[in-house]
């Protein structure tokens, strides 16, 4: 994706702390002899550093492309807002997209041993369903180890992060305030959302 300076990640607490709390994206890999990308969502667990660990139904057919090339883009975008042109200007305004991304680019590893499929359930069940309430996560006992036939799992290593938060940064204060308030009127669904890294951004800062 494109990524202007003003546009980027000012660090890397800044899309760490924008990613810890989205556990839901894409997972995209190449195609197979010449076809297009395979495009997958699916919930996952990274851990934060270097690796990301999920699991998809064997009949997925995002299996032959990783098996053909473990090259892989997982993507997570929200807090997006369309922003009309008269809210950046009443009369020559240019409409634009706000959102937020973070793209993890990874080496996929399958994982088909049973023990393997099962620490990924764990780590998975663990983050996604903290209270419990599923039993036991066993290869060899408890109600799932059965049904470990039917899934495969994935370690994706990440070897490069690119992370994007577009809400005019690089925008006059005055205009960036005014979006807010047209935001916080119009209020549709993920307008709030924007609206907040909006605000966090111009707090955060170097604006014109």
């Amino acid at each position: 994706m494109l990524i202007h300076p003003w546009d980027g990640a000012r660090d890397e607490d800044e899309w760490h702390e924008w990613l810890r709390g989205r556990d839901f994206g894409l997972l995209a890999a190449n195609g197979v002899d010449g076809g297009p990308p395979v495009v997958v969502p699916s919930h996952f667990r990274y851990d934060g550093v270097r690796e990301v660990c999920l699991h998809l139904a064997r009949p997925n057919p995002i299996w032959p492309a990783l098996e053909a090339d473990p090259q892989v883009t997982l993507t997570v975008a929200d807090d997006y807002a369309y922003i009309p042109s008269t809210w950046r200007a009443p009369v020559d305004g240019v409409p634009t997209s706000y959102y937020a991304a973070v793209q993890l680019v990874c080496r996929a590893e399958i994982v088909d041993e049973r023990e393997g499929k099962a620490d990924i359930l764990r780590r998975q069940l663990a983050h996604h369903q903290p209270g419990g309430g599923y039993g036991t996560m066993s290869a060899t006992e408890g109600p799932y180890h059965r049904m470990l036939s039917a899934i495969r799992g994935l370690r994706l290593e990440v070897v490069e992060t690119r992370a994007k938060f577009k809400y005019d940064s690089h925008k006059p204060v005055e205009l960036q305030e005014r979006v807010a308030e047209h935001l916080a009127t119009r209020a549709e669904v993920r307008d709030a959302g924007a609206r907040t890294q909006l605000l966090r951004r111009l707090a955060t800062g170097t604006s014109r």
